[in-house]
């Protein structure tokens, strides 16, 4: 009965989000404001069903409910009560309802707390917000439901896959999906002000909380994935240019964009066309990242052939809302009015060079993901496109990226002098300078790409500091902060990057017993291999002793696991990070002589690439704080009903 429950509220959730729907709709239409007070309700009944849908599930997987189909394909009695928790969204029916329960409460929130919107406009967004769930309803209620019931139920479950097996699930699918789910707001604020024709500062103030927000979370959803891949898979990178990789960063990009027009147009009326239109393909990128990692088309474009009625869905849904959303703002794009006038050079203008040069990226991304899935549905023959490709064509357009991103806070709004911005920048440069000419001198035969990565880094993360220049800074607002952070933190993971990418040391041997060798400035020698058990798995465990020059020896113990439900092997990195960088230790299987094979790296200053992925969230938090509390002052009172 738990289950039938489940499924019951959501068909009560999709019911109400048809209603809301409609009553917007009229509401719109009819110029009737007072439909409001009902719509605002439906937002909020309708988020606490799909909650009680997704609590359902969760219970359902806690409790290993084996009638459940779901739960049978990947849960187990043996997992972790973790790996049971987490598992809910591990698997696609599971990570749509979730999808679907965010979109949700979302929108109930925006029904609560918006209260700077036209009442006409603040109606067309929750009747767009609705419009979006009742799409997410019907997939799952007609070709994923997640309560499909097993009769027999089995035995025992299939479990869940190993390599998501690993803390980091329990919260790295959740960030990006409320990343997403924030994009999918400002989409429903962007046509509700194309419909209503108000597009101005009111619109972007009440959007730009939730770009922010969303911005936020895909930064620390992305910078958590690179790093639970880097040590969970074993093979020593934090980015192979992935496609599941390349789903999220795509709406990323688009979202950074996004959030630098929607504060131009919140505070300085520009931009208004450029902000509709971002927030339009903010949605679609997540849309295409979300359908393409949970569809299974990354996998094989033949998936469709296996489930048809699951993949017409999929490409249904992308040409109703991308489609749809595209046409409705080439239909209106010409009622937008033209946004304050500035001068080419002008923080403006860095802004729109910034908008475009993230564009250019956004589409190198997205060709580089989507060719060899078309390709091969059309040739049947498989691609593929990898680093190369996206390093070589997407690398410098990041740099050019990053130094007009050092340049646009420190000029003036409206109109500059490009002199003066030049003599400005004259400290950062100097010290651009002085770095290219120290790397060139001690590692004369490093490549082009990460010397101009370190440069960069040198010269942006000084010009980051620039607002902060000639101010007092406690009284500083707390949004210069979060953007002085945020610029600082890209800057130290591009250090990262350009450090790793250049620096790195790999050992790749077939190990005999009390065997030393060497990586960078590590002698490593594997004293031991034996046969260990844990709560689900067996394995292999290396004993690895490692000692830097004259240092104390300190050690390591990588694993090779085994997991009997399903079947995998998994290898578990050990890892020993000091100051400078990471020793990064794997184990495989010994050959017929007796030999281990044992793969070594040091990579040096890597970490600097998640920690400034924590100071570029930390920044758009601080931000986030800042901004709010600014509204929350300037907001005007307005009652629920």
């Amino acid at each position: 009965m738990i289950a039938e429950a489940g499924l019951a509220a959501l068909w009560l959730a999709a019911a109400l989000a048809a209603l809301q729907l409609a009553m917007g709709w009229m509401g719109v239409s009819s110029q009737r404001t007072d439909l409001l007070a009902a719509v605002r309700p439906i937002a909020i009944i309708q988020a606490g069903l799909t909650g009680i849908a997704f609590l359902v599930l969760i219970y359902l997987f806690v409790t290993v409910d084996l009638s459940v189909a779901l739960v049978a394909a990947n849960d187990a009695s043996t997992k972790p009560l973790l790996y049971k928790f987490a598992g809910t969204w591990g698997n696609h029916e599971g990570s749509m309802l979730m999808w679907v329960t965010i979109l949700a409460v979302a929108g109930g929130a925006v029904a609560i707390f918006e209260r700077r919107l036209d009442e006409r406009t603040l109606i067309a967004t929750l009747a767009a917000q609705a419009a979006i769930g009742l799409g997410f309803y019907a997939f799952l209620l007609f070709a994923s439901n997640p309560f499909a019931r097993l009769d027999p139920a089995p035995a025992e479950g299939q479990g869940l896959n190993p390599l998501l097996q690993d803390p980091g699930l329990a919260f790295h699918p959740p960030t990006l999906y409320l990343g997403y789910v924030g994009l999918s707001v400002a989409f429903s604020f962007a046509v509700g002000a194309l419909v209503t024709r108000d597009v101005g500062t009111a619109f972007a103030r009440a959007m730009r909380p939730w770009v922010l927000g969303a911005w936020i979370l895909l930064t620390i959803g992305i910078t958590a994935g690179s790093y639970w891949a880097y040590y969970e898979l074993g093979w020593g990178g934090w980015w192979f240019w992935d496609p599941v990789e390349n789903a999220s960063l795509m709406p990323w990009l688009a979202a950074t964009a996004l959030l630098h027009s929607v504060t131009v147009l919140a505070t300085r009326e520009g931009l208004r066309a450029w902000t509709v239109m971002l927030a339009v393909v903010a949605f679609s990128m997540s849309m295409v990242g979300t359908f393409l990692v949970r569809s299974g088309i990354l996998t094989s474009v033949h998936a469709f052939a296996v489930d048809p009625e699951r993949g017409t869905f999929i490409l249904a849904l992308l040409a109703i809302y991308i489609g749809g959303a595209l046409a409705l703002f080439g239909l209106r794009v010409g009622t937008v009015r033209e946004g304050s006038r500035f001068d080419a050079v002008s923080r403006e203008g860095s802004l729109v060079i910034n908008n475009l040069l993230l564009s250019a990226i956004l589409g190198i991304v997205l060709v580089g993901t989507l060719y060899p899935l078309i390709a091969e549905s059309i040739t049947g023959e498989k691609l593929s496109v990898g680093p190369p490709y996206f390093n070589s064509a997407a690398g410098p357009l990041a740099l050019i990226l990053v130094m007009v991103m050092a340049a646009g806070p420190i000029m003036r709004w409206r109109r500059d002098d490009l002199k003066a911005t030049l003599t400005r920048l004259a400290i950062p440069l100097l010290l651009s300078a002085l770095v290219l000419l120290l790397v060139i001198l001690l590692a004369p035969g490093i490549r082009i790409l990460p010397l101009l990565g370190l440069v960069a880094a040198a010269g942006v993360g000084l010009a980051s500091l620039a607002p902060l220049w000639g101010r007092n800074l406690r009284r500083t607002p707390l949004y210069i902060w979060g953007m002085v952070i945020a610029h600082l933190g890209i800057a130290v993971s591009m250090a990262g990057m350009a450090s790793e990418s250049a620096f790195t040391k790999e050992t790749l041997v077939a190990a005999r017993i009390g065997e030393p060798h060497r990586v960078g400035p590590y002698s490593v020698r594997l004293d031991d291999v034996q046969p260990v058990a844990g709560p689900n798995y067996t394995a292999i465990e290396g004993t690895v002793t490692a000692q830097r020059g004259d240092g104390k020896p300190f050690t390591l113990h990588p694993q090779t696991r085994n997991f009997p439900s399903p079947q995998t092997e998994t290898n578990e990195a050990a890892i020993t990070t000091v100051p400078d960088g990471q020793l990064y230790v794997v184990v495989g299987r010994a050959d017929e002589q007796g030999r281990w094979q044992l793969r070594l790296w040091w990579k040096p200053f890597v970490t600097l690439i998640w920690a400034g992925g924590g100071l570029v969230a930390l920044g758009g938090f601080l931000s986030l704080i800042g901004r709010v509390r600014r509204e929350m002052r300037h907001a005007p009172p307005r009652e629920f009903l």
